[in-house]
């Protein structure tokens, strides 16, 4: 049946600003440029995965009326979609300083989890982006990692 997911679709509410971060800022490469008139069709994808790919679309017509796109891209604003995707790293500590001195804001600097260690940032619309260094071993949530979820800093958004 099916073998993988192969795009996942991202709103963004400008493309040409959305290439300026996703590759200029964070590394991805784009995969497909076409103008189909009616929409432009955006991928990006990691040079280390290049078989998954990020669709960079603008809420819109055809897929969502006039009413649904004024929503849509107020929830967006609002960072209200969720984790747009999560990204693995090696080292997060690294990561996150070499993201810093591109000018990349993030929401929360890295931080030991029982499964690793992690970061997040938003996009420049708004969606959320975690990343995260996993960890070696079992995972132990302990008294103090559900404190601490409990309390608004939840573990993946």
């Amino acid at each position: 049946m099916f073998k993988n997911i192969s795009i996942t679709s991202v709103y963004v509410l400008d493309q040409d600003e959305a290439l300026d971060f996703y590759v200029g800022k964070l590394g991805f490469e784009v995969t497909n440029d076409v103008d189909m008139g009616f929409m432009r069709w955006l991928t990006i994808a990691l040079p280390a995965d290049p078989d998954r790919h990020l669709l960079l679309e603008v809420p819109g017509p055809p897929s969502l009326s006039e009413e649904v796109t004024a929503q849509v891209r107020d929830l967006v604003t609002k960072g209200a979609l969720g984790v747009a995707c999560i990204l693995t790293t090696d080292d997060c500590h690294r990561t996150y300083a070499e993201l810093s001195a591109k000018g990349v804001e993030f929401t929360e600097e890295p931080v030991e989890q029982p499964y690793g260690i992690d970061c997040a940032l938003r996009d420049p619309f708004g969606n959320h982006i975690r990343v995260t260094q996993p960890g070696t071993g079992p995972v132990e949530v302990t008294d103090e990692d559900i404190a601490r979820w409990s309390s608004g800093a939840q573990p993946n958004g």
